[in-house]
């Protein structure tokens, strides 16, 4: 096989170009789904890369080669990889820069990396450990120890993805039950970011503005259980319809918790709805007692729909929501310190004119990326 292109990487299956490609061997199994598994090979060697994929030609793999760093990072960008095989010792950066490097990108920090070298000495799998390697090689390499490797590798990565695509699943189904009242809109993305822009104001760590910006989008899962003749009754709701209603939010919180991922979330899908003189529901919680993120979502929440026209009145001015918002503070209602800090929030960046253009250049960042983290 021609060597791969330093400016565009060639693709190989096996070793083969795919217009020269076998039939799979279906007897093969290999517990990582359904999608063809992608091996990325970095390392300067025609003859190293060969050896791998002479080691690997019996599985269904789809293997990428590499032959420097610029060129994997590129591959990276347009590629689902599922498995980084580098040697230590590479041009341009060593194999442990390289590797931190990917592992420090949000975007690749769950690709799991198979580190070889021929270099002996335990400091060097030490080294390559510390700098996010997922296991080390020594050469020479025995083959049925790399197949194994490599498909207990691929099969972690499997699990991982599987949980990336059940939470995946559930952030559409959120959207979806917002699509079920044509006069939200957009209140899922517009809440993740009022209740980010506040917990930023706040100090809160960026764990803290995960899960706020999850919450945006999962706090009203539950009302999937909902039936729409209560959820869109024009007039008041009798006292079973209510309990019907309230349901929701333990409801959602029965929904999320199987994923661990989302424990953070789950004080804000049940208590958000709570009250600070302790007359809200699920749990009556009263002050402090009512958890921080649920407060700061539930500002957020109550600002967004006073500011949204809906079928029963029209949108009230950002002047109109703040002084409502303040009102309900000095009924004991909402937090005080937290709607005195979301109202100068708010009129400093006039969220409720231009919610896009005044989030400011490092607060607009984070955002874009936990957006595209959730909804990829």
């Amino acid at each position: 096989m021609a060597s791969a292109n330093l400016s565009a990487p060639k693709l190989t299956i096996n070793g083969h170009l795919p217009n020269q490609m076998k039939p799979f061997e279906l007897d093969f199994e290999l517990d990582v789904g359904e999608r063809q598994p992608t091996i990325l090979i970095v390392d300067d060697l025609e003859i190293n890369r060969r050896l791998l994929r002479a080691m690997l030609k019996a599985a269904p793999y789809r293997v990428l080669e590499a032959r420097r760093p610029a060129e994997a990072l590129s591959v990276l960008e347009t590629e689902h990889v599922d498995l980084l095989i580098l040697d230590l010792m590479m041009p341009e950066m060593s194999g442990l820069e390289f590797c931190h490097r990917i592992k420090s990108n949000r975007r690749t920090q769950l690709v799991p990396i198979l580190m070889i070298t021929s270099v002996q000495g335990i400091e060097n799998e030490i080294a390559g450990i510390a700098s996010g390697a997922d296991e080390f090689l020594i050469k020479p390499l025995h083959p049925d120890v790399v197949r194994t490797r490599v498909r207990a590798m691929l099969r972690n990565k499997a699990a991982i993805d599987s949980l990336e695509e059940a939470e995946t699943i559930l952030f559409a189904l959120a959207q979806a039950v917002e699509k079920r009242d044509k006069y939200t809109g957009d209140h899922c993305e517009r809440l993740a970011r009022y209740s980010v822009m506040l917990g930023s104001a706040m100090g809160l760590p960026r764990w803290e503005l995960v899960a706020l910006h999850r919450g945006g989008f999962l706090h009203d899962i539950g009302k999937v259980s909902v039936p729409d003749a209560i959820l869109f009754k024009k007039g008041s709701l009798t006292e079973e319809e209510w309990i019907v209603m309230r349901s929701h939010t333990t409801k959602g919180v029965e929904i999320c918790r199987p994923m661990k991922t989302l424990a953070p979330v789950l004080p804000i899908i049940r208590n958000h709805h709570e009250r600070w003189d302790g007359s809200g529901y699920p749990d009556g919680l009263k002050g402090e007692e009512i958890p921080l993120a649920a407060r700061v979502l539930q500002i957020a929440d109550i600002y967004d729909a006073l500011t949204t026209a809906r079928p029963y009145k029209p949108a009230f001015s950002r002047e109109e929501a703040l002084a409502t918002l303040e009102a309900e503070a000095h009924r004991g209602w909402r937090d005080p310190e937290l709607v005195s800090l979301f109202q100068q929030c708010v009129e400093k960046f006039e969220l409720s004119n231009e919610p896009e253009s005044a989030w400011g250049g490092e607060l607009s960042h984070s955002l874009e990326n936990m957006r595209q983290q959730l909804m990829r």
